[in-house]
């Protein structure tokens, strides 16, 4: 009878991954709170319990909450983005954690208000000691000009044929790309577009403006606006196919939650269930919400 164990939990575990990436799945708000001292809230990253979420106030900045029963709790723990007193990442778009690699939080300016121009930047950090310290001083390892971008950054960990890569996407209305790079040549760069950091690319829809990687799924979610800075939709893509293909393959898309604010974030928080999305209103900045 134990010889059967094994083989049952395994087909049973190949059933639940080929029912999310074939299903048609719904994302709904469940509720919604403000929460303040963000500025304009540009994301969320889940880190095995820890939740971040970071925003752009008087300086960027970085404060760290955790789930207690259903309340988003802060734990008094707050990051300012800053060197020698000077605003370093004014506007966080992206923080590529994975436990074990490089730590890289990206950062993207916009020039002129066409969107035509961006200066896209990403650092590499020290992150246990900038959650010590609370400081990029003497934290900030590496910066690099994002120069291979076409308009912004935004990174996040994903693994293909099970390594790690740093994966970004752009924000704009055509030309969109998701791009991979090598981790450990983007640690020592000087820009992205120095040789052998991308490492593949794929075209991508418009108005991406963060992205969630789905451990052990192979599915990476493109968190975007339908519009320029306006409403919500979550584009759920196979990263296997989009490489092979050159253009993103999607799963599923939801685009059906009614909100006429700008998404800047969204992480599912330890299941693929429960998940948070933030928006870079003064209210209802922090949404939870259900995955069925």
């Amino acid at each position: 009878m134990k010889k059967n164990i094994i083989p049952i939990i395994t087909a049973s575990a190949i059933i639940v991954f080929c029912a999310f990436i074939t299903a048609k799945f719904e994302t709904r708000l469940v509720r919604a709170i403000t929460i303040d001292s963000l500025g304009a809230c540009q994301g969320i990253s889940y880190q095995n319990g820890r939740i971040f979420l970071y925003g752009d106030r008087e300086v960027g900045m970085i404060r760290e909450f955790k789930m207690v029963n259903d309340s988003l709790v802060y734990q008094h723990k707050e990051v300012k983005l800053t060197q020698n007193g000077q605003d370093v990442i004014n506007h966080p778009t992206g923080i590529a954690y994975n436990g074990s690699g490089p730590v890289f939080i990206g950062n993207s300016i916009r020039l002129n208000t066409e969107g035509t121009k961006w200066r896209a930047v990403i650092y590499c950090v020290n992150w246990d000691g900038l959650l010590q310290s609370g400081t990029l001083d003497g934290n900030l390892i590496n910066t690099i000009e994002d120069d291979a971008c076409i308009q912004g950054t935004r990174p996040e960990y994903v693994k293909y044929n099970n390594k790690w890569y740093v994966a970004t996407a752009d924000y704009g209305g055509h030309a969109n790309e998701v791009r991979l790079y090598d981790p450990e040549k983007l640690k020592k760069a000087s820009k992205t577009s120095d040789e052998g950091v991308v490492f593949k690319k794929f075209t991508c829809t418009p108005w991406v403006q963060n992205l969630h990687w789905i451990a052990g799924k192979g599915v990476l979610v493109l968190v975007q606006n339908k519009v320029e800075g306006r409403q919500w939709r979550l584009t759920y893509i196979d990263l296997k196919k989009s490489i092979e293909t050159g253009k993103q393959v999607i799963i599923n898309e939801v685009d059906t939650i009614d909100r006429p604010d700008e998404l800047e974030g969204f992480s599912f928080i330890g299941d693929q269930k429960n998940g948070i999305a933030v928006s870079s209103s003064r209210k209802n900045n922090v949404n939870f919400t259900i995955t069925q």
